[in-house]
């Protein structure tokens, strides 16, 4: 029996200028600016879609991002280090171990394995095709 679900969470954007980014999202594609924060050192703007956030941030203190870096093997902190498309993300609900466990015993790989990225938030980054980073967050209880 599989007690886990999954529905499509955020796709997460660095830009080098978070605040005209996200103006273009709003102005051209109709998105509304719900959340505007400073996360982990770098201006992050929230823009909701039909239930689909779009995060856009800006550098974080000491990066340089790269627009050609391409997915990347994290040790033990993620660092994402290019310009565009960062990662896209899903919400687990149930299990994020369990779930992994059953995705590897069909293949797949992680670039960062599970871990408790803040309290109560539990992720993991899974390596797809093409140089896709996917984020699974678990769902608080």
């Amino acid at each position: 029996m599989n007690d886990t679900e999954m529905v499509f969470e955020h796709i997460h954007i660095i830009s080098e200028d978070p605040t005209s980014a996200a103006a273009w999202y709003t102005n051209v594609l109709g998105g509304k600016i719900i959340d505007e924060s400073e996360v982990r050192g770098a201006p992050q703007i929230t823009i909701a879609f039909q239930g689909v956030d779009l995060l856009i941030r800006g550098r974080r203190p000491g990066e340089d991002p790269d627009p050609h870096n391409r997915l990347r093997h994290y040790a033990d902190y993620i660092s994402h280090n290019q310009w565009g498309t960062d990662h896209f993300g899903f919400r687990v609900f149930g299990d994020l171990d369990a779930f992994c466990d059953r995705l590897r015993e069909k293949g797949a790989t992680f670039s960062v394995e599970p871990y408790d990225f803040l309290p109560g938030v539990r992720i993991a980054y899974l390596e797809a095709p093409d140089g896709i980073s996917i984020e699974l967050v678990q769902a608080r209880q």
